[in-house]
């Protein structure tokens, strides 16, 4: 076995993977556009079905398969994949939905702040400095949330739960024992038996749109695609990117969110999220240099 640490460097293959993975999720809402008249729920357990078979040809051709079964065997490290299946279960549903309700800039403001509530979850759960500049920026994604809040009457409840749920799956997904692939496969599989099920009553009660032959058959087999494909792209671009450059280049799928969320699905910007997304983006300016000084230093 090569127990050598990866280099930690840029690559042409590496950068390839990761700008295909967030050019991939960055066009996903014109997709998931097409499904809008399909209840979310619907739309997850499709994209969790249609996961399996793509997660699992990939490994084979990886001849990593047999990775999953001890992790099967071993009690905390499958309590564990039941928690990061959960969470990314939650993420999807309300994307799905945030995107059919007409919300995606909400959406678009959930994975602009993630980035700096992980660096939050960082210092509260694990122990980790701030700098400086880092509380700045955290202080000012809550002061955006503050803004939106005021203006808006409510909280924009979508943005935080995609921005914790996915927060927390990050979190916990460094538990598993196992590498990414590995640990998508094993979620979906998880999840499959809960979304079959729910697909066989809702077939039962005559809600289903899964009819052979139809649009609707292919748009949610499609699912699976626009589900598997980016995180296994992003999970093989990060191996040849540093950590920086991941940072910077995990900004380009919500920017591409929220322009077409403006532009093609044309969602009002409204004065709220116009004093509010400047905000986030210098929060994001200063956490970007900081992470670019400290790796000066």
């Amino acid at each position: 076995m090569n127990t050598s640490a990866p280099k930690n460097e840029d690559t042409l293959r590496g950068f390839g993977f990761a700008l295909s993975a967030y050019l991939f999720w960055g066009f996903l809402p014109l997709y998931l556009k097409l499904v809008d008249h399909i209840p979310a729920a619907e739309v997850v357990a499709h994209r969790v079905i249609w996961s399996v078979p793509i997660a699992g040809f990939v490994l084979f051709l990886m001849g990593r398969t047999g990775d999953i079964l001890p992790v099967l065997r071993d009690p905390r490290s499958l309590m564990m994949g039941c928690v990061t299946a959960l969470l990314v279960s939650i993420n999807w549903g309300i994307y799905v939905w945030a995107i059919a309700a007409e919300r995606t800039l909400d959406a678009a403001l959930g994975y602009y702040i993630n980035p700096l509530f992980s660096v939050f979850l960082g210092f509260a759960l694990l122990g980790e400095r701030l700098q400086k500049l880092q509380w700045a920026a955290v202080a000012l994604a809550a002061g955006a949330v503050v803004v939106l809040t005021v203006e808006t009457g409510s909280l924009p409840w979508p943005a935080l739960v995609l921005m914790l749920s996915w927060g927390f799956y990050a979190y916990y997904k460094k538990s598993l024992p196992i590498g990414p692939n590995q640990g998508f496969l094993l979620e979906v599989l998880i999840l499959t038996p809960v979304a079959v099920g729910y697909l066989i009553w809702l077939t039962i009660q005559g809600g289903g749109h899964f009819v052979p032959m139809s649009m609707d058959m292919w748009l949610l087999m499609g699912t699976g695609v626009g589900t598997a494909v980016p995180l296994m792209l992003y999970a093989n671009g990060a191996k040849g990117l540093r950590m920086t450059t991941i940072g910077i280049m995990q900004y380009i799928a919500p920017t591409m969110i929220m322009l077409v969320a403006v532009l093609v699905f044309k969602e009002p910007f409204g004065s709220a999220r116009a004093i509010a997304f400047p905000m986030i983006w210098a929060a994001l300016g200063l956490y970007s240099y900081s992470m670019f000084r400290s790796r000066k230093a």
